[in-house]
C-alpha cells in the first residue's frame, strides 16, 4: 500500500508540474491575443486589466499601415524557399544516404560547417553583391539566402530519414526493372513523406520568422512581416495593443500549417528513434 500510494503521489506530482510548465509556455501566447483585443488605454493600465470591452480597431489599424504586402511578401519567400530547398535536399540526401559516392562525410562536413559562420560576417559581404547584382530590396535575395540557409539542414534531416528506408524495398524494386526515377518517387518518397514534410515546416519556420538579412536587405518593396513589426518601435514607445495585433497575425500562418501538420511533424521527427 505504501508504495502505491508513493507512486500515485508521484504520478500526481509529475502532472501537476507538466501543467505549471505548459501554463508558463502557452502564457506568453495568451496574453498576446488579449492585448491585441485591447484599446491602447487598456494595454497600458498597471495593473493590467483583465476584463476589457473587445475591440477590433487595432487589426484595422494593421491593416491601414500596410501589413498585406509585407505578408505578401513572407508567403511568397516562404513558399519558394521551402519549394527549392525541397528540390534540391532531396536527391542530395538521397546521393548521401542510400547511393553514397566518394567523399560522403567530406561533404556532410562541409554542409555542417555552413552553419558555423555567424550571419553578422556576412552581411557586408552579401550587402555589397546584392548591391552590384540590383538586388537590394528585392525579394529574390532573401529567396537566394534563405534557400542556401536552410539547405544544409534539410539535408542533414532528411538523409537521416533516408537511411531508415529498408534497402529490401529499393533492391526488390531494381531486381523488378524499375529506374531510379520511379524508386525514388514511388518507393522511397512515400516512406520518408512524414520527414519530408517535418523539414518542409521547419524550413517554412526559419524562413517565416528570419529578421536579420530581411532588416539590412530590403527597405519599402520586399520587406517581410518581421520589419513590419520593427517599425512599432518608435521614440514615442511601444504601441503595445498594435504590436500585439500585429505579432498575432504574423503567427497565425505558422500556427495554422504547424497545427494541421503536427502528425507529419511528430512521425517524421521520430523516424529512427524507436527500432
Amino acid at each position: 500500500m505504501p508504495a502505491r500510494s508513493g507512486n500515485r503521489l508521484g504520478r500526481a506530482s509529475l502532472t501537476v508540474l507538466t501543467w505549471i510548465i505548459a501554463i508558463l509556455f502557452v502564457f506568453p501566447i495568451v496574453w498576446m491575443v488579449l492585448t491585441s483585443f485591447k484599446s491602447e488605454g487598456d494595454a497600458f493600465t498597471s495593473p493590467p486589466r483583465l476584463f476589457f470591452e473587445p475591440t477590433l480597431e487595432q487589426f484595422g489599424n494593421i491593416l491601414d499601415r500596410g501589413f498585406l504586402p509585407y505578408l505578401g511578401n513572407s508567403a511568397f519567400v516562404t513558399v519558394v524557399c521551402t519549394v527549392l530547398v525541397l528540390l534540391l535536399g532531396v536527391p542530395a540526401a538521397y546521393a548521401l544516404s542510400i547511393a553514397p559516392v566518394r567523399g560522403t562525410s567530406n561533404a556532410l562536413g562541409f554542409f555542417l560547417s555552413t552553419k558555423m559562420l555567424p550571419v553578422v560576417a556576412a552581411i557586408i559581404p552579401l550587402y555589397v553583391i546584392s548591391q552590384n547584382l540590383r538586388l537590394l530590396d528585392n525579394v529574390w535575395a532573401l529567396i537566394v539566402l534563405y534557400t542556401a540557409m536552410n539547405l544544409p539542414l534539410a539535408i542533414w534531416m532528411m538523409r537521416s530519414f533516408f537511411l531508415e528506408v529498408p534497402r529490401e524495398m529499393i533492391e526488390a524494386a531494381r531486381v523488378d526493372g524499375a529506374t531510379l526515377p520511379t524508386v525514388l518517387l514511388r518507393i522511397i518518397l512515400p516512406v520518408v513523406a512524414p520527414g519530408i514534410a517535418a523539414t518542409a515546416l521547419i524550413c517554412v519556420i526559419f524562413s517565416w520568422t528570419e529578421f536579420f538579412y530581411a532588416v539590412n536587405l530590403t527597405a519599402a518593396q520586399a520587406g517581410t512581416v518581421p520589419v513590419f513589426l520593427v517599425g512599432f518601435i518608435t521614440s514615442e514607445g511601444l504601441y503595445w495593443a498594435q504590436l500585439s495585433a500585429a505579432a498575432l497575425l504574423a503567427s497565425l500562418p505558422v500556427m495554422i500549417i504547424g497545427w494541421f501538420a503536427q502528425n507529419h511533424l511528430v512521425r517524421g521527427l521520430s523516424m529512427g528513434a524507436v527500432k
